[in-house]
């Protein structure tokens, strides 16, 4: 399991706790500043293990927290529910969107909105034929 994906688990398991268990347990929850350091610790722990097992990321992992704080609640949400559709593709299809993506990456974005335009207008038989002529 990937530090990503590790870290994504634990919070998706937080929050779950948070809905199952209802409202009174969230509105009981104190404010950060008077929580302990032991229950800090326990918050930022999954953080600090990827941080620090993975130097090359830490630059992107801070890029990323800069821009996920700059998102709405709208995006955010958006956010996590296409973090949900990738946690549940097999990994085969996984493999050919990373490739898919690396390949739409190195287009400009004239060519990116080109490509959207043309998806959107084809109809599911002629964009199953267009994976397939376009396999990574």
């Amino acid at each position: 399991m990937s530090y990503i994906t590790r870290g994504s688990r634990v919070l998706r398991v937080f929050v779950s706790l948070l809905l199952v268990t209802g409202n009174a347990l969230a509105q009981s929850m104190p404010a950060w500043e008077q929580l302990s350091p032991a229950q800090r610790d326990l918050l930022v722990a999954p953080i600090r293990e990827r941080w620090d097992s993975n130097p090359d990321a830490r630059g992107r992992m801070f890029q990323h927290a800069q821009r996920w704080r700059q998102l709405s609640p709208m995006q955010r949400d958006k956010a996590h529910e296409g973090q949900g559709r990738w946690e549940a593709m097999p990994s085969d299809q996984r493999r050919t969107m990373r490739a898919l993506f690396q390949k739409t990456r190195d287009m400009t974005p004239e060519q990116r909105r080109a490509l959207r335009e043309q998806w959107r207008a084809m109809t599911p038989e002629e964009r199953r034929a267009y994976v397939g002529q376009n396999r990574p």
